[in-house]
């Protein structure tokens, strides 16, 4: 078997291939689902693999399924990815994450004096917008988060 036909990542029977993932991302992924802690099956990481649109992170989670809350929250981080459901080692299902209009308890305001960052129990807040970059902004302060946003999440 020669470099090219080298198989570095086993396939999967059931569970999840996030693909197309930001360059340099792909930990920020484990970290939104949680990963060592909630993972039942293998899970494998692919950094900086070569891709068709340029170099690209993939993680592959045997024997699960992702929410929807942690797709949106991926694609805070990945706005390109691609989610895939596996299911007898095909792919039944197929697509790309879409970024929300508003993100819940997902991260953390760059504010300190923000009431989302003090004791009183508020869950933090941000409306997103996408205009030449992504940006959220802070429902109680207003403040914008629009770059790094792995960094604040929660």
């Amino acid at each position: 078997m020669n470099e090219e036909q080298e198989l570095r990542v086993k396939r999967i029977e059931n569970g999840t291939v996030i693909d197309h993932i930001t360059a340099g991302q792909a930990l920020n992924v484990l970290k939104i689902l949680g990963i060592p802690d909630s993972s039942q099956g293998v899970v494998s990481v692919l950094l900086n693999s070569p891709g068709k649109f340029g170099i690209k992170d993939v993680v592959k989670i045997e024997k699960r399924e992702l929410n929807v809350r942690e797709v949106d929250r991926i694609a805070l981080i990945a706005p390109n990815a691609t989610i895939n459901i596996i299911r007898n080692f095909n792919v039944s299902q197929k697509k790309k994450v879409h970024i929300p209009n508003f993100v819940e308890g997902v991260v953390r305001c760059v504010n300190p004096n923000c009431i989302s960052n003090s004791n009183e129990p508020v869950t933090s807040k941000f409306n997103v917008s996408v205009d030449g970059c992504l940006r959220l902004r802070c429902t109680y302060c207003g403040r914008f988060i629009s770059e790094d946003i792995a960094k604040h999440l929660l």
